[in-house]
């Protein structure tokens, strides 16, 4: 029995989304139109492939194994018809990356230099905080600090050191003070990060001038956020101290709005890796994306 591509497409978004709506918001069709083409499927090969309850769908084990075994099927299809271009001498298909908020702010240039060299390729950039399984969500790539990642996976650096800093405005300084060291920081208003996973609040980590030890701070004061431009609009209001990139902050640094900190104890982290399964280290677009973001 011959199965319609289309339909199986749609149950590889719903079995990865968990969810006739949000399926249906990514095909670009109805809840009802995504319901009838899984039901169709099932009435034809006679199985469920879905358990369903008022609030959530998820994968029967036949549904499961049928997902696990089309996926990189559609993916080897997908992945053909895009290489096709190479005989017209260009390179075209879609790129989904995963990566920070942050991360795409960082290397946003070349991100622009890659899709004006390419202007057949669409580029889908997702930002989250979260280490998802890139391979199961259905994206090409992730971007995260440092090199570790998973065995099956590829990392290549493309990015330097990632330097923190610590800044306030010339107004509180001259109102509360320098501190010089980072205990010194439970005397000051500190603008804190809540995380948007967990809910937490991001530790300021400093590495100490002599010992070369990282020393971790649970910053406290009076005001957060959840963004690092608001952040930024209260450091530069002059509500507190301020851990953060350096390169979100140094025009500020250069134009005298924000003043540099505890300089000798800013931490560094290694750079920005792009990593991919090992199946997909052949893959013209991603090697054209790895050459765009490590130029």
């Amino acid at each position: 029995m011959k199965e319609n591509l289309n339909d199986l497409r749609t149950f590889l978004v719903v079995a990865r989304t968990g969810s006739f709506t949000k399926a249906g918001a990514q095909l670009g069709v109805s809840q009802s139109a995504v319901s009838y083409a899984i039901r169709g499927i099932e009435e034809r090969l006679k199985i469920k492939l879905f358990h369903r309850t008022t609030r959530s769908i998820s994968t029967t084990e036949a549904g499961e194994q049928l997902y696990q075994r089309l996926l990189p099927l559609f993916e080897g299809i997908d992945r053909e018809i895009d290489e096709l271009g190479t005989f017209l001498g260009e390179l075209r298909g879609t790129l989904r990356i995963n990566a920070t908020e942050l991360t795409f702010s960082v290397l946003w240039e070349k991100f622009d230099r890659f899709l004006n060299a390419y202007p057949s390729v669409n580029l889908e950039l997702s930002g989250d905080t979260r280490f998802i399984d890139i391979v199961a969500e259905q994206f090409d790539a992730s971007i995260r600090l440092g090199s570790d990642v998973e065995k099956d996976m590829i990392a290549v650096r493309i990015s330097d050191d990632l330097a923190m800093c610590t800044v306030a405005s010339p107004a509180y300084l001259a109102q509360y003070g320098e501190p010089k060291t980072p205990e010194e920081l439970a005397n000051h208003q500190c603008l804190q990060l809540r995380l948007p996973i967990n809910g937490g609040i991001l530790d300021w980590a400093f590495t100490d001038p002599t010992s070369q030890e990282t020393v971790k701070i649970q910053p406290q004061g009076r005001f957060i956020a959840n963004t690092n431009s608001i952040l930024i609009n209260a450091c530069l209001s002059g509500v507190g101290v301020m851990w953060m990139p350096y390169h979100l902050v140094e025009d500020h640094i250069a134009s005298g709005e924000l003043v540099p900190i505890l300089r000798e104890w800013n931490k560094h982290y290694e750079g920005f890796h792009l990593y991919y399964p090992n199946r997909r280290e052949n893959s013209p677009l991603l090697k054209a994306l790895v050459e765009s973001l490590r130029g």
